[in-house]
Order: structure tokens, then sequence, then C-alpha cells
């Protein structure tokens, strides 16, 4: 799976671009029933619809891909008074173009009945399409190119990384616990070792192989995208197509512009703070997750009982990607703030903030909190492992966990 995920992250990006650029042999047949007559000329067919009038089709009956089209007035006075009839659920790209060619019909229409000359080169001509160009200054005086689409992109990417991590490996810290008290070999273990060193070993031990996977996952991927980038054309992932107008297969054509101008925006960045700040953030925040597990999988005996005690800890991680997810719009907001200190929502929030060129204070402040709660973390954990891992037979409460910190 190591070697495997890469690929499938790689699929993930050129499978549905690569998709997305098959066409359909379902070919629908839409008849048009232009009670009015004002209509009916108006739609031409292309390579998945074909349009007809009522008599050219054979019969109105609507089965399998064909649609009727009803239009019973003037649109421009009664909108409503058109339908399509289907005996299955019509497509949306269906419903959308028809939209599409209508209403651009009917726009000029009203533009006519103005009687305006040249209304619609003047109001071509008036249409100002405007790009504010985002620019940060560094230290030094000179200024690059920047971008905050990028940076909430970098933001999200980091933080659910964070957030997958610490599930998966946690959940395995305490799977591993678990197997170890149920077959009973911690019972030989703690004879030689003691119950603290052998809780960090396999925390440390666990963390160690995420570093190592999430390594080798950022190599592999990266070299696949780009590979793949350069077989299928690095425009079309950069600067994907994008509506014009407002009308089907109008799309905005990538410039080399546009691309030197991503690539500026993307280099403006300080990866190299960046993924510092990751594999600490990272660190802390699997440790105190971790150790948590250690303890619930200490004081279990199977996997049915883990969810009473995994309540706190999956409700921090939920609240924890929320705030992460909502604070992208508003990285300097409250919530992105205080959740960015709070230790055990800082790991994920925090990363969402950090392309932002938030001040170095806040991000060592947070580092210190959690590094500080991580520790309360194990100590309080290494208590609750030492003396529920030869407990067997009964599931405990919470008041009896406290009286094992106590202890």
């Amino acid at each position: 799976m190591t070697f495997l995920t890469p690929l499938i992250f790689a699929a993930l990006v050129f499978v549905p671009l690569w998709l997305s650029t098959l066409k359909t042999d379902n070919v629908y047949t839409i008849i048009v029933n232009d009670r009015t007559g004002l209509y009916e000329n108006l739609f031409e067919n292309t390579d998945n619809y074909r349009f007809v009038k009522p008599n050219d089709s054979g019969t109105d009956a609507v089965k399998g891909n064909s649609v009727m089209l009803e239009i019973t007035a003037n649109l421009l006075d009664n909108p409503k008074a058109l339908s399509l009839y289907s005996d299955k659920q019509i497509p949306p790209e269906l419903t959308k173009s028809i939209n599409t060619i209508l209403i651009a019909h009917l726009e000029k229409q009203k533009r006519a009945s103005y009687n305006i000359p040249d209304l619609d080169r003047i109001i071509q001509d008036s249409k100002v399409k405007i790009n504010v160009q985002t620019i940060k200054l560094d230290k030094d005086g000179s200024s690059r190119k920047s971008s905050a689409e990028i940076a909430s992109v970098i933001g999200i990417v980091f933080t659910f990384l964070i957030y997958i991590f610490i599930m998966a490996y946690g959940a395995m810290v305490m799977q591993g616990v678990m197997e170890e008290k149920t077959n009973r070999i911690v019972e030989v273990m703690i004879s030689s070792v003691r119950p603290f060193d052998l809780m960090a070993g396999k925390i440390i031990g666990i963390g160690l192989v995420g570093l190592t996977q999430m390594i080798l996952w950022g190599i592999l991927t990266s070299g696949l995208v780009s590979i793949g980038g350069m077989i299928i054309g690095s425009s079309q992932i950069v600067s994907p197509s994008l509506p014009v107008g407002g009308m089907p297969g109008a799309v905005a054509t990538p410039t080399p512009d546009g691309l030197l101008g991503f690539m500026a925006a993307f280099g403006s960045f300080n990866f190299g703070e960046i993924f510092i700040c990751f594999i600490l953030f990272f660190v802390g925040g699997y440790i105190m997750y971790a150790s948590f597990y250690a303890a619930i999988g200490a004081a279990i005996d199977n996997t049915e009982d883990s969810q009473q005690f995994m309540m706190p800890v999956m409700t921090f991680m939920l609240f924890a990607i929320y705030a992460g997810i909502y604070s992208v719009q508003n990285p300097d907001g409250p919530l992105a703030f205080w959740c960015s200190f709070f230790p055990f929502t800082a790991p994920i929030v925090m990363m969402v903030r950090i392309p932002f060129d938030i001040p170095l204070w806040q991000i060592l402040v947070s580092m210190v909190l959690l590094a500080g709660t991580a520790v309360f973390m194990v100590w309080i954990s290494a208590k609750i492992y030492r003396t529920g891992i030869l407990m067997y037979g009964k599931k405990p409460t919470f008041k009896e966990i406290a009286r094992w910190v106590r202890y």
C-alpha cells in the first residue's frame, strides 16, 4: 500500500481529467412541441441531443431517451410556460443547455424591444473584465506575485493530511495495544519492560512509520503528477477550462502567460517553513492523540467497548476539521485564531493559516501549547496504561479510570 497509494492519488488527478474528454454514445431525442412557433427553430442538433418536431418523430410517445419540450406561450410574457416531459430522470446538462439557448434568445429579443441602435455592440463594449493581482512584499523591499486561492489549497491539503494520518495511525496504536492485551503477550513483555517504555515505544515506532510513509507518498505522488502533467499537458491541470459568458462549449483557453503566472504565484510560498511546521504539528498532534488512543486500548478488552471512550476524541477531531475548512475564508478571524491555539484543534487549524503568512509568534505559541498538552496527555495516558493493561473481563467506567490516574 505504501507504493500503491501514490498511484491511487495520481489516478484521482488524471482519471477524472481523462474521463471528462470522453464523449458519451447516449443520444437524446428532444421532441420540441412549440405551440407558439417562436422557438422551435432555435435548437440545433449536437453529438448528444437531436431536436425534432412532433410530426417528424413518428410518435409523440416519450420513451427511453426521448424527451418532450413543450412551450405553451410567449416566454417573455410567461417565463414558466415551458416544461420537459420524460419517463425517467432528465440529466441536468440537458436542462441547462435548453435554458441557455432560450435565455440567450429572449435576452436578444428584450434588447431589440428597446429600439436603441447598436445596443448589442454597446452592451458588449461596456463589459469590463478585471483581475486583482495579489503581490507579496518581502522584508527586503522586493515583491512577488501571490495567490490567496493557492494558499487556500495548500492549507486544505496539509490540514487533511494531518487529520487523516492522526486518525489512521492513532487507531493503529489502539489496535496494537488491544491485540497485545487480548493475546496476553503484554504480561510477558512488562516483566522486562516498564509499561511507560512499552507505550512510548509503540507510539514512537508507529509515528515513525507514518512519517516515512508520508515522505514516500509525497515524493512518489509529486513525481507521478509531474510525469502525468508532461504527458497530458500541464495547462489542462493548472488552468482547467472555465465557462465563458454562460455559453456551453465556450471555454477560456489557457495561455502561457497564465501558466507562468501560476508558477510565479506558486513559487512565492515558503515551502520550507510550511513543511517544517507540518512535521512539527503532525508530531505534536499525533503524540497527543496517540497517547489517548493507547490509554483507550489498555482500558478495554474489545473493539465494541471503544466507542464510548472514542467519542471525546472524535468530537475534537471533527470540530477541528470543520473549523479548518471554515477558516480558509477568514484565516485571521476569531474561529481560526483561537482554534489554532487550542491544543486539540491546533495541529489541523494552524496548517490552514500558515500559508497566509501569519506572525511567527502565533506559530511558536501554538507549538508550545501543543507540546505541553502532548506531554501532559502522555503522563495521564501512562498512568491509565500501566493499570489497565493487566485488567481483564470488565469495561471500566470513567470514574474508575480517573481513580487509576490518581494511583
